[in-house]
């Protein structure tokens, strides 16, 4: 993968463009492997074989996901025949030990002798040339040392794809780390599986999984893990895989004939048994059901195959009848199962996971050539690699589950290329599984659809990206892209006569539309940064969240930020909102969450760059929100081990400001001047603060300040603090009709918290109270605690912002909105009436759309066109003058009532 966070805004030769910088975005996959010639080949492999062999060795790491039947274990040992003739050294196969004479009997045809080890030492005993094969217990138990070895290729990786979560992930990430020639192979990962896709990825180096999940996908802020393609990101997402992976269904993928590679045809046959509804059980209020609930769950679904079991023994006995002397494949998922099947069947070999592993092979190869007739497995056990279509081609399914890689591994171990006869499938499930086997007929579905999908990219554009790379080029944006501002009713009107809108927006990359921006024009900036590489929010390379790394995402700012330095009155300020960030446990190689403290590297660099920096204010989140959206600080992991718990992540509010013109006093070139308050004295006459008589009245205690006349001292000595509260009012939603109790909780907690001395046991014995109800909600913290110092604000209002309107329009909300509260003080404090307010990220155009309504100017830059549509479209119905009712003018009404 090229990484352009290389590539640095300037170097010492001279500047890079900008738009090159943006070009240098687009993915690559440079060669790191050795060329083969064609005729170097061995004559053994069939021509689109070759082809494979061919892109696999010069790329250096590459995935081999060939469809059943194509020669994946031939391609795999011509892969190391080449790299051992011109890197000479020792080479490793990893293989599932019942598919290690599958391997011996395909090097055969190559003229190879692999030697299968389990250790060390057994390597050593060989000398320090030849191909080894080895199994996956001795790799993830450390036996055998892999820095023996030059190159390496994992056959069936299938097992990689519980990525982060198991144990052979993790050490087959760290134990491979580093190895230049690496390689995996597997006939079906499955297109559904985005992050298995990523964790193939992740071993071959190619991109880390981070990086990839910012590229590609949506995540759900609110849930980790919840993984949503973005619409416009789904032909780069395969045209990317497509550069690194041979995902090919057949040979005229390749351009080669299909000739001896048609599948056999699929007879699929559901069998339906009744559940049993007497134990049908009862409603949560104690009502009995009359049927059986669907089994939705996997505890439903297990219950239910407990249950079912007498009657689909039952139902696979009568089908085997209509056939005694066929060799069959019996798939099961529960011991109970096998034990039930081995009392039905006493014939049947089994296997099993607490089977010795050389039995189990031998069992299984027994089955292959045909000396046994039925063998009864599960399929995350003989469902990978093994080859049983020479005798074999009828399976059973005595029962149906939700994991589809084992059932279509399964099921292709009869039906693959070279099957001469037509495949049966017959699968059995109980009345309450039929949401079970609907869920696995989409996921069947789904994996034709995308299966077609990845053929058809490889037909048009070949292995790898280079009849790609004008496609890809095409979400380049060169020109300044569109405006759109308020109509002349909205306008002033300036000293030349020509009218100045109250708002603009404009629709383009940040740092083309800035750089047309005339200098020392703006009075206020106030933006919401991406956050890194956390999020994309376009189809653009020209988007800031399209970036590989930190490193990479300030190498853009660096075009940016010298610009909103430019455009920025002397003097004037530039609050940038930002909150760190969570590092996952796979990235960090600890095996626990870590956190990049983006705010410091932020602050670093608008320093570096002329802006001084003038503190930050701290916004409090709520903690169990964010859990939501991490699993970083999980009850039960607190639980199991509170060393590794962290805490919740404020926002911050970074201040900056340009130095002004002249420098002898700090005074800005356009002070933003806030009056003083006027003063009523006990006459009813209304002087200034400063007025002898104002202090004369206030000492005698016989006046009072106006309200809203002017900055007072009480609000500057609230202002001037580093952690800030909002009113928390906002937008009213329909969700602040329903459950008026848990608001009124709150409500009435937070007024405690302001009123009395903070007491931490009583907090946690009345949050306990709540809990022991059972009415603690998990979706959010109904008593977090809330600050008595004003520098910290605990309450903004997270509903209170455009996302609300956007809601309530059914449109597609930003990833990371910012809320008005903080963008009304940030406007009110440091800016004067009439200022232009400007966002270079400007998103839903929050930022203009407060402006106007505070009495300034705004203007945004937005990349997104859904996003520049839907901002434009508030602020022209904000200009039209819709009132929305707020949280504050239903309270009052409840109160009157």
């Amino acid at each position: 993968m090229r990484h352009a966070g290389a590539l640095k805004a300037t170097t010492a030769a001279q500047p890079l463009d900008y738009l090159d910088f943006v070009r240098a975005k687009i993915i690559t996959l440079p060669p790191l492997g050795v060329p083969v010639a064609a005729n170097h080949v061995h004559p053994v492999l069939k021509p689109h074989q070759a082809a494979i062999v061919r892109w696999a060795v010069e790329g250096g790491r590459r995935a081999i996901f060939a469809a059943f039947g194509l020669g994946k274990s031939l391609i795999q040992l011509e892969i190391m025949r080449q790299l051992a003739r011109q890197l000479g050294g020792r080479q490793l196969i990893v293989v599932p030990l019942t598919v290690v004479t599958e391997f011996m009997r395909d090097a055969q045809l190559l003229g190879m002798a692999p030697v299968f080890v389990r250790t060390s030492a057994e390597i050593a005993a060989q000398g320090e040339t030849g191909l080894f094969l080895t199994n996956y217990e001795s790799v993830r138990e450390g036996k055998v040392d892999l820095s023996l070895f030059n190159a390496a290729s994992l056959d069936e990786a299938s097992c990689l794809r519980g990525f982060g979560g198991t144990k052979t992930f993790r050490e087959f990430m760290r134990l491979f780390d580093g190895m230049k020639y690496k390689f995996v192979a597997t006939a079906t990962p499955s297109p559904n599986e985005y992050v298995e896709l990523l964790a193939y990825a992740a071993f071959l180096e190619i991109m880390d999984v981070g990086q990839a999940k910012t590229r590609f996908f949506k995540r759900n802020s609110e849930q980790a893990d919840d993984l949503t393609i973005h619409p416009h990101k789904v032909d780069e997402w395969w045209l990317w895989v497509n550069s690194w992976a041979a995902f090919v269904q057949r040979p005229s993928d390749l351009g080669f004939s299909d000739e001896g590679y048609e599948l056999p045809d699929l007879d699929v046959r559901w069998h339906e048994v009744p559940s049993d509804h007497a134990a049908a059980g009862e409603e949560k209020g104690g009502q009995g059901l009359l049927l059986k609930k669907e089994a939705i769950g996997l505890v439903d679904a297990s219950r239910e195959k407990r249950e079912s079991l007498d009657a689909r023994i039952a139902k696979m006995m009568a089908l085997r009848a209509e056939d005694p002397g066929a060799h069959r494949l019996i798939w099961h998922d529960l011991e109970k199962e096998r034990e039930a099947i081995e009392r039905a069947v006493p014939n049947v070999v089994s296997i099993y996971g607490a089977q010795d592993l050389g039995e189990r092979a031998r069992k299984i190869i027994a089955f292959s050539d045909g000396e046994v007739q039925e063998l009864a497995a599960k399929p995350v056990l003989a469902g990978s690699g093994c080859n049983f279509q020479r005798h074999c081609s009828w399976a059973i399914f005595l029962g149906i589950g939700f994991k589809f890689n084992d059932f279509i591994q399964a099921i292709h171990r009869i039906q693959r290329f070279l099957q001469t006869k037509q495949v049966r499938i017959d699968l059995i499930y109980s009345e309450a599984e039929r949401a079970v086997r609907r869920t696995l007929e989409e996921k069947w579905a789904r994996h034709k659809e995308m299966t077609a999908r990845m053929s058809e990219i490889i037909r048009q554009y070949g292995l790898g990206l280079a009849g790609a790379a004008d496609v890809l080029e095409r979400t380049v944006q060169a020109d300044l892209g569109e405006v759109e501002a308020t109509t002349a009713a909205h306008c002033a009107r300036g000293s030349d006569g020509e009218y100045i809108p109250d708002w603009v927006a404009y629709r383009g990359d940040t740092v083309l539309r800035t750089r047309h921006m005339a200098s020392d024009s703006v009075g206020l900036i106030v933006t919401s940064v991406p956050f890194g590489s956390q999020y994309e929010y376009s189809p653009s390379y020209n988007d800031f969240g399209h970036t590989d790394d930190l490193d990479h995402f300030f190498a853009q700012m660096d075009f940016l930020t010298p610009e909103l330095l430019r455009v920025l009155e002397p003097g004037r300020r530039l609050a940038v909102h930002v909150k760190d960030r969570v590092v996952p446990s796979g990235m960090t190689g600890l095996g626990f969450r870590t956190i990049e403290p983006f705010h410091a590297r932020c602050i670093d660099h608008y320093r570096a760059h002329g802006f001084a920096y003038l503190g930050m204010i701290t916004i409090v989140t709520d903690v169990v929100r964010e859990n939501a959206g991490t699993y970083r600080l999980g009850w039960s992991e607190q639980c199991k081990d509170a060393s590794g718990m962290g805490v919740g992540l404020p926002e911050y509010l970074l201040l900056f400001r340009k130095p002004p013109s002249d420098r002898s006093n700090g005074y800005a070139d356009d002070p933003v001047v806030k009056g003083k308050p006027m003063v009523e004295l006990e006459s009813g006459e209304i002087v200034e603060w400063d007025d002898p008589r104002a202090k004369a009245a206030g000492k005698s205690r016989t006046c009072h300040l106006v309200p809203d006349s002017g900055y007072s001292r009480s609000r500057w000595q609230i202002d001037a603090c580093s952690l800030y509260r909002s009113s928390g009012n906002r937008a009213l939603t329909a969700a602040d009709l329903e459950g008026i109790d848990h608001k009124s909780i709150y409500r009435r907690f937070r007024a405690l918290n302001y009123a009395a001395v903070y007491d931490h046991e009583a907090h946690v014995a009345l949050t306990e109270s709540v809990e022991a109800r059972h009415a603690l909600p998990t979706e959010f913290a109904l008593l977090p605690p809330h600050s008595w110092h004003p520098d910290v604000w605990t309450d903004v209002a997270r509903m209170r912002g455009a996302n609300t309107m956007q809601s309530e329009k059914g449109r597609e909300q930003h990833l990371c909105p910012l809320p008005f509260d903080i963008v009304d003080r940030a406007i009110k404090n440091w800016s004067n009436p009439g200022d232009l307010v400007f966002d270079p990220f400007g998103g839903l155009m929050t930022v203009p759309l407060r402006a106007v309504k505070h009495g300034r100017r705004g203007a945004a830059v937005e990349l997104n066109p859904d996003y520049f549509r839907d901002g434009v479209s508030l602020l022209r119905e904000q200009d039209a003058g819709r009132a929305t009712p707020s949280l504050f003018d239903l309270l009052d009404m409840e109160a009157a009532a």
